[in-house]
């Protein structure tokens, strides 16, 4: 019997996506490990969260190791024998090593490449496809390389935006799909049957 995958998640807020792949594991629905959760920032939900499934966690306050910390991240990570790094709501732009590109994902809240780049995170993704107008939007599982949100895309999903739609209305039904889309993601990666360009 094969050992589940070990995953990482590196997360700067609350912890929902990975409290959702969390759940996914324990259940069996998703055949990995979460082996360990990082941290640019102190006191936020997703240690919290990490703490009650009791995963390691790592913090690395961004502004005491900004020189350093992609480097600190990557040198514990393969110490521990991760196979996969997640993204999940992690908002500083991660320099990922040659080695380690095809192994790095991360979701996003629009349907890139719409509403991505520096400084579109969260509800100001959600605020600016309401001001835009757009009539779709969604979520967006992408390889990350060193560029925000410019890495290929691996899978979307696709909600409508209603005429009565608010920030916190959308980010619900946004959400609702991010909760599908990675744990697939993560599954397609792990299984290979996603190419990438970096040769992996």
């Amino acid at each position: 019997m094969s050992q589940p995958a070990r995953i990482a998640v590196l997360a700067s807020g609350g912890g929902r996506s990975f409290e959702n792949l969390a759940e996914l594991a324990a259940s069996g629905e998703l055949d990995v490990r979460i082996e360990l959760v990082v941290s640019d920032r102190r006191d936020i939900g997703v240690l919290e969260r990490a703490e009650r499934w009791q995963v390691d966690r790592l913090v690395l306050p961004y502004r005491e190791h900004r020189d350093t910390f992609s480097d600190e991240v990557f040198v514990e990570l393969e110490r521990r024998g991760v196979d996969l790094v997640v993204l999940a709501g992690f908002l500083r732009l991660l320099v990922v090593p040659a080695a380690w590109l095809g192994r790095v994902i991360n979701i996003h809240p629009s349907l890139l490449p719409a509403f991505g780049g520096q400084g579109f995170y969260g509800d100001r993704v959600h605020r600016a496809v309401l001001e835009r107008g757009v009539q779709f939007t969604g979520c967006t599982v992408h390889f990350v390389d060193n560029e925000y949100d410019q890495g290929p895309i691996i899978l979307q999903r696709c909600v409508e935006v209603l005429p009565d739609d608010d920030v916190e209305s959308l980010a619900s039904r946004v959400f609702d799909q991010e909760k599908l889309a990675l744990p697939e993601a993560i599954r397609r990666v792990l299984s290979g049957s996603v190419a990438t360009p970096y040769g992996t």
